[in-house]
């Protein structure tokens, strides 16, 4: 029996009863190699819809397909075999009714084998969460700044400023709850926002941007890893990966340049065979 099917893959149940327990891990991955690297330390991966800006180079979330989606969503089940995978549903597949987010879900999760997918959950999802939710989709809601929405709320603005925006976020969430999301997604929120809607709801909170009051905490991999030279005031970098992948193709070029690689070390020497 090979590694991978012994490992045993974390749920949604799992993650669920890990409300008010230690924190949950969690990370962005869009590829196989990424997810490989990142699976034994993360409790969850999300197949966000963030690829479009961070792999694509869109400029918003907007134009993200779900082919796409199901694409990477494909090679991040390759790459993964223990932590939970989660797939974003992008702008437009899921908001015109129930049944086509259940459509649209129900065909991510057939065609790449992940466990969950996440939706931005306005106070308008409820019955579109429990719909899903009834028929076997775990679900993972997402409040506060959502990216999706940002183009109609005016760009990328942290929520909690005004007692009528904590209270929508606060009525978000408990909405998702309430409809059978086992986890929620807290962005761009003031602290003591997100200290309020963890100790209210029932279901795990994972926080980008929202504070440690979170249940556990998710960031996008590339950014905390210094791949970009601007990244968000809620990220923490713990590489400088722009930096390192500079100096190693600056250091490949050099060689190529003055014939120092390929060295005799990597070329191949044959003896041949005649007749």
């Amino acid at each position: 029996m090979s590694a991978q099917t012994q490992t045993r893959r974390i749920t949604a149940a799992d993650i669920r009863a890990r409300k008010g327990l230690e924190p949950l891990v969690c990370l962005t991955a869009y590829d196989a190699p990424m997810a490989r690297l990142l699976d034994p330390h993360c409790d969850l991966l999300l197949v966000g819809d963030s690829v479009g800006m961070v792999v694509h180079g869109l400029a918003s979330t907007i134009g993200v397909t779900l082919d796409m989606m199901i694409l990477h969503g494909q090679a991040v089940m390759r790459g993964a075999n223990r932590a939970l995978v989660a797939v974003d549903m992008p702008f437009g597949s899921y908001e015109k009714s129930p049944q086509q987010a259940f459509e649209n879900a129900a065909r991510i999760m057939s065609e790449t084998g992940c466990q969950a997918i996440k939706i931005e959950s306005g106070t308008y999802a409820g019955d579109t969460i429990e719909f899903m939710a009834q028929r076997s989709i775990p679900v993972i809601g997402h409040v506060g700044l959502r990216p999706q929405a940002a183009l109609a709320e005016g760009g990328f603005k942290a929520k909690g400023k005004t007692g009528a925006e904590r209270d929508r976020v606060i009525e978000e969430a408990v909405i998702a709850e309430k409809a059978g999301a086992f986890a929620i997604v807290i962005e761009g929120v003031d602290e003591e926002l997100a200290r309020e809607i963890t100790g209210t709801v029932k279901v795990p909170t994972i926080g980008i941007g929202a504070s440690g009051h979170c249940d556990g905490q998710i960031l996008v991999t590339q950014d905390m890893l210094g791949v970009f030279d601007w990244t968000p005031k809620f990220v923490k970098r713990y590489d400088n990966m722009a930096e390192r992948t500079d100096a190693a193709v600056a250091r490949y070029a050099s060689e190529v340049r003055d014939r120092s690689f390929p060295s005799g070390d990597e070329v191949y020497t044959l003896r041949r065979i005649d007749g």
